[in-house]
């Protein structure tokens, strides 16, 4: 599991321009089963994507194809996890299938 914490390098007007083409890319990957959730943060100055994937390569191409990365919108940390603790067992099967 990680989570990539997304910081915007750019103002909001340049960061909205490519808004809809980014949750578009993340639309595309929550069909493929690869995305848990996202969403921006508060106050607004990047967002967080769970993605669930077997190792780091899979997270850098996968941020290699975003919007926000290839029009240097946004910087990525990455941070690899493994869930240990769940509030319900229905998560812990999303989370580990």
């Amino acid at each position: 599991m990680f989570i990539a914490i997304v910081k915007y390098k750019k103002s909001l007007s340049e960061v909205d321009k490519y808004l809809q083409a980014h949750r578009d890319y993340l639309s595309a990957n929550y069909e493929k089963g690869y995305l848990i959730a996202s969403g921006p943060q508060n106050p607004r100055a990047g967002g967080v994507i769970m993605i669930k994937a077997i190792n780091k390569e899979f997270v850098d191409k996968f941020i290699s194809q975003d919007p926000f990365f290839i029009n240097d919108i946004a910087e990525y940390q990455i941070v690899e996890f493994t869930p240990t603790m769940f509030f319900s067992d229905e998560l812990k099967d999303i989370l580990n299938t």
